[in-house]
């Protein structure tokens, strides 16, 4: 669907489909003892193989609770950034002789949801299911998400029961921090369903404090405590926590006040004072993330041009942004926060300055009769989205004061997610020159992720195909290098560079918000996109 007129009348029709499909569940949905009930922004559960769709949202809530990687995020504490911690295994090492090659102990005792064992073998047999595209196990969707977010890998082997070998394409001093986004399904369950990811799907079995035990597509998903969690610590504290697609900032604001559900990711910014005033809680907290547009560099595009990517920049007004959401965000002027270490001092300190970005554009052959025309696509909600119509609708306007004209390509959060993993030239772009879309920035393999050339899509996900040579050079100084004194200066000259490069519009760093019942108790909001659920409680 292409709209470039304002997107208010879209938004409402969303709403009331969405309104009344939320309250269809109905008395279905009651409250049983020790259940946390929680409302997603996602429009459908996400997959439940293991490697969930549905982006980071899908992640947070049937990735990690049931699903595990090797290395996992401490997500215990709100007062500093979430680093990573052992999970399934419990030390690594990076060979002094080959700096490609990783060598895992794995965590002994642990077992999957059926019973069965987790060890070298099961962690092969995952490894072939998203790399070996000859493997039986094979599944062709969490495939294309593994190695999208985690491209390096080119080959492993077991060295005894309980280590394993991985060795990389090239030497990544990071490559741990990847990890976390590689999960391990029993291989056990799979035979036992007919080997079927569509069966495993119904049943599945990770290793998590968590255990599927039903799904219901568009529907809900329901998980149970994993009693006899490896980790004694993170056993859950509620029994049962049932999750809810609710792609609609309404429809979750009214499941939450009717008391369908405890807890609703991303309140509508309207509503946060009279949720308080009623006595419900807004949780928020600064976290590593960022909702930026990512530039199409393609020569047709005309963001291939830093003068105008610069003067988009200088366009818009990211302080009307954070009031239109109510404060549950913050300026964003580049891939870290303003303040920080890693920001360094970038060229350009990009303000609210319609004169400059018009003087930018001018410079670039762009003006009042001759301006700017650009496609973006975005969504009509999803994975850290917050409230993109609204959001969409007053960079338009705000854009249009600097003579460019933006229409739009609004889709559902899948498409995008699609969109985001091929070229910018493939048909599943539809031909825009910009994608919309919430990227997390906790780290330095998260900026060689969306930057480095090296991860040109579909290899890797620098959707836009930007390319610098000082950034390649400087990334595979930090790649190659075993002495962390320095990094941090390294790093803070790669974001010096995307800022005044300008591969993105850097726009805001949302602040996680969420609002839940005075019922919930014991949530600790981690610097994190992802969430540990186990310490929460329910009245």
């Amino acid at each position: 669907m292409t709209r470039s007129q304002p997107l208010k009348r879209f938004s409402r029709g969303i709403a009331t489909a969405a309104v009344g499909a939320a309250f269809a569940l109905g008395a279905a949905s009651a409250q049983a003892e020790g259940t946390l009930r929680i409302a997603m922004t996602a429009a459908d559960v996400p997959s439940t193989t293991g490697m969930p769709n549905n982006g980071y949202e899908g992640m947070r809530f049937l990735g990690y609770p049931i699903f595990e990687g090797l290395v996992l995020w401490d997500l215990s504490s709100a007062d500093t950034l979430a680093d990573i911690e052992p999970g399934l295994a419990t030390s690594w090492t990076q060979s002094a002789d080959d700096p490609t090659k990783w060598t895992f102990k794995l965590r002994q005792g642990v077992t999957f949801h059926d019973g069965s064992p987790f060890n070298a073998d099961a962690a092969i047999w995952n490894l072939e299911r998203y790399y070996n595209t000859d493997s039986p196990q094979f599944e062709p969707q969490g495939s294309a998400i593994t190695r999208a977010r985690n491209p390096n890998v080119k080959a492993y082997r077991k060295i005894d029961d309980f280590t394993l070998e991985i060795t990389t394409d090239r030497p990544l001093s990071y490559f741990p921090y990847l990890l976390v986004y590689m999960l391990y399904s029993s291989p056990t369950q799979w035979e036992k369903v007919g080997k079927d990811w569509a069966e495993f799907a119904k049943a599945p079995a990770g290793t998590g404090p968590f255990k599927i035990t039903d799904v219901k597509p568009r529907v809900s998903v329901s998980l149970d405590k994993n009693a006899s969690y490896w980790d004694a610590a993170r056993v859950p504290h509620v029994d049962k926590m049932i999750l809810y697609p609710m792609p609609e900032a309404t429809t979750r604001l009214a499941a939450l006040r009717s008391g369908q559900v405890d807890w609703i990711e991303v309140p509508p910014p309207d509503a946060i004072p009279s949720l308080k005033s009623a006595g419900y809680d807004i949780v928020t907290n600064s976290y590593p993330h960022v909702w930026p547009w990512v530039f199409d560099m393609s020569p047709d595009s005309a963001f291939a041009d830093v003068k105008v990517r610069q003067a988009a920049n200088y366009c818009i007004n990211r302080d009307d942004m954070v009031t239109l959401l109510n404060g549950v965000a913050e300026p964003s002027v580049g891939f870290f926060k303003k303040g920080t270490a890693k920001f360094g001092n970038p060229k350009n300190a990009y303000t609210y300055d319609p004169a400059k970005a018009k003087a930018l554009l001018a410079e670039a052959g762009y003006g009042p009769d001759k301006p700017v025309k650009s496609k973006i696509m975005i969504s009509t909600s999803g994975s850290g989205q917050m409230l993109p119509l609204p959001m969409n609708e007053f960079l338009q306007q705000t854009l249009a004061e600097c003579n460019f004209e933006i229409d739009f390509e609004v889709v559902e959060w899948g498409t995008m997610l699609v969109a985001f993993r091929n070229e910018p030239t493939e048909a599943t772009a539809l031909n825009v020159d910009a994608l919309n879309i919430s990227l997390v920035s906790s780290d330095i393999s998260q900026m060689a992720r969306w930057f480095w050339s090296g991860n040109f899509t579909p290899k890797g996900s620098n959707w836009g195909h930007w390319k610098n040579e000082e950034y390649d050079a400087i990334l595979a100084e930090i790649q190659t290098s075993t002495d962390p004194s320095g990094m941090e200066a390294k790093i803070a000259r790669l974001n010096e560079i995307v800022v005044d490069e300008a591969p993105w519009l850097w726009i805001v760093h949302d602040l996680n918000p969420r609002a839940m019942s005075k019922d919930v108790k014991g949530f600790v909001s981690a610097q994190s996109w992802f969430q540990d659920f186990t310490p929460v409680t329910v009245k």
